[in-house]
């Protein structure tokens, strides 16, 4: 079988849903993976910070945040947590099989404050 008719076979497969559910599942993992790496790096570029920089913040190490942005290790809630402080964000994400990771911006406590007074006004 030619290279090209395995990835056509392989296509289809995955257009039929015939995809063994632990493979599934491993897609589903890489994904989260990927989707963390991309928002680490989305609000470290976004805070105008070099991967070093991010790396003091959160005493962590520059190789290490380069694996986080390139998909790589497992992500504990401890991390999550060291990362969005370090990020000024919140993690958020779903738990189901679609699940995006999205860091939002911490919003401080005086504009909560701000806008909940405007809105109670309105």
């Amino acid at each position: 079988m030619s290279h090209a008719r395995w990835k056509l076979a392989r296509d289809r497969r995955l257009a039929r849903g015939d995809e063994p559910e632990e493979l599934k599942a491993r897609r589903a993992e890489i994904k989260a993976k990927f989707d963390l790496g991309q928002a680490v790096y989305d609000r470290r570029t976004e805070l105008g910070l070099s991967q070093a920089q991010l790396a003091a913040r959160a005493g962590m190490t520059q190789p290490q945040i380069s694996n986080i942005e390139q998909a790589g290790g497992p992500a504990t809630l401890p991390l999550l947590r060291r990362l969005a402080k370090a990020l000024d964000a919140q993690p958020t994400t779903d738990l189901d099989d679609d699940s995006a990771f999205v860091s939002t911006p911490c919003v401080e406590q005086t504009e909560l404050t701000q806008a909940k007074s405007a809105w109670e006004e309105a």
